[in-house]
């Protein structure tokens, strides 16, 4: 199993940055995509950004351009740094690893850290 610890959520103006930081434990060789979703109240779970082994990246259209995600793979972690923040993008967000055993795929989440942006 993997466990996923996420750090760096709080309240910030409209305008401001904040860091997110997601430590991995447990069975992570195997991990091969790790990143970030959100999840506002009354809305689904969105997908924020990921990373993967390769450092390949993939980001919602909402994020571009103010969000970076970064992992740093001796620490087992991946950073969200969100720039220029908006209040849509108040939500609670969620840690997430990828990988796969035996041809099968796995997903572990997080516990979640809320973000509020002020106006």
């Amino acid at each position: 199993q993997v466990q996923l610890v996420e750090s760096g959520g709080g309240l910030v103006q409209a305008g401001g940055s904040l860091r997110l930081s997601c430590a991995a434990s447990g069975t992570i060789s195997s991990i091969n995509t790790m990143g970030w979703y959100r999840q506002a109240p009354g809305e689904q779970r969105e997908l924020v950004a990921i990373i993967t082994s390769g450092d390949a990246t993939t980001y919602a259209d909402s994020v571009k351009g103010r969000f970076t995600i970064s992992r740093a793979n001796a620490k087992n972690t991946v950073y969200l740094q969100m720039n220029r923040m908006k209040p849509e993008d108040t939500a609670v967000y969620y840690c997430y690893a990828r990988r796969i055993v035996v041809a099968t795929t796995l997903t572990s989440w997080g516990q979640g850290t809320q973000v509020t942006v002020s106006s």
